[in-house]
């Protein structure tokens, strides 16, 4: 049996992964949406995580709990381990990812490949006020990311996300499965 491919979606903050991600797990329930733990209170909301302190992440990931993790915007984010067992089955996996860990990314797993979501700046800058977790002055920051290149060497699919929600879903999984039956 063919392992399953750890598919990295990534995007600047703002872009709507958590929903695409949603929706392409609903609209294909073959695809494994894998839980991050991350060093963010759990009311701050997004994604559905496990919120852990910095010190507890520190020693998951010294134990070997994650088969990656990385640090961006000030938290720490973890890969369970157990994803390599779901992935050994051939079944495919969708992570919410940062552009800084793709190259860790493409290393730690074998048959990796990125979905980056974009948009518009002011289609984020509208999101990131309206969902309310960062200050004016993190919104700026994450805003001079948007347009941070991502490594040339990996298998990148893109798609944008200013339409429908169900437009960009139906898109990324033609671009993800384009053979279905």
């Amino acid at each position: 049996m063919k392992n399953g491919r750890l598919i990295a979606v990534v995007g600047p903050s703002g872009v709507g992964k958590d929903s695409v991600l949603e929706g392409l797990a609903e609209a294909d329930p073959s695809l494994h949406l894998v839980r991050r733990t991350i060093t963010r209170a759990p009311e701050l909301g997004g994604e559905d995580y496990d919120a852990v302190s910095v010190a507890e992440f520190n020693g998951m990931a010294a134990s070997g709990k994650f088969a990656l993790h990385w640090g961006a915007h000030d938290l720490l984010y973890g890969i369970p381990a157990s994803i390599q067992t779901v992935l050994a089955r051939g079944q495919d996996c969708l992570a919410n990812f940062s552009r800084s860990a793709l190259l860790a990314g493409d290393a730690a797993f074998a048959h990796f490949c990125v979905l980056s979501i974009t948009a518009r700046p002011e289609t984020l800058a509208s999101r990131l006020k309206v969902r309310g977790r960062e200050s004016e002055a993190q919104i700026a920051k994450r805003l001079a990311q948007a347009a941070k290149p991502l490594p040339n060497e990996l298998k990148v699919m893109t798609i944008s996300n200013d339409g429908a929600l169900e437009d960009t879903v139906a898109n990324a999984l033609s671009m993800l499965q384009p053979v279905r039956v």
